[in-house]
């Protein structure tokens, strides 16, 4: 639907600019940009995806800190089952359903966090792309800037991919905002 939507809205723009007076002979200037490979590339894009991993890593250190302590309650009880009386077995084996329990509520939680986080990240970036994006626009006379995997560009010429002058732009003003 989205795609339909974009498709029908670049057709519109240039059918209603084949029509306009005075302004037909300038040629209509449009440029494509990849966020991911902004992302990928810029430095803001690779010191969040640095935080992303140092947020990962500590998510995993910590569920297999809780793996581990799980596994030695029931290596013990393996171990200690035959001594037990049949009431410490069952209370060792309800605790290891619960420490389970516990471990995957954690392990939601700690993934619902990491996304978000992620998402938080990623929109900051995407907000400031964007906004670059128009003042670059404005200032050498685009009439139409695609994001391109959002664009469902099969094809396009080359020059109009603007991502690697976006990357300079941005690494120059996340630079000078710090």
């Amino acid at each position: 639907m989205r795609y339909h939507f974009k498709i029908f809205l670049l057709s519109m723009c240039i059918f209603l600019y084949s029509f306009a007076p005075g302004q037909a002979v300038e040629a209509l200037k449009i440029g494509l940009v990849d966020f991911q490979k902004v992302l990928d590339n810029s430095v803001a894009g690779q010191a969040a995806q640095e935080e992303i991993n140092r947020k990962g890593e500590a998510i995993e250190t910590e569920l297999r800190k809780k793996g581990e302590e799980i596994e030695a309650i029931r290596n013990q009880l393996e171990r200690e089952s035959l001594v037990m009386s049949r009431e410490a077995r069952e209370e060792k084996e309800r605790e290891i359903r619960i420490k389970i329990g516990d471990f995957k509520s954690m392990q939601n939680r700690y993934m619902e966090s990491f996304q978000e986080a992620e998402r938080e990240l990623v929109a900051k970036i995407q907000r400031e792309v964007i906004t670059l994006v128009r003042e670059i626009g404005t200032k050498q006379g685009y009439h139409l800037i695609l994001e391109r995997r959002e664009s469902g560009a099969v094809y396009f010429h080359e020059p109009l991919d603007i991502t690697n002058q976006i990357i300079d732009a941005y690494n120059k003003k996340t630079a000078s905002d710090r």
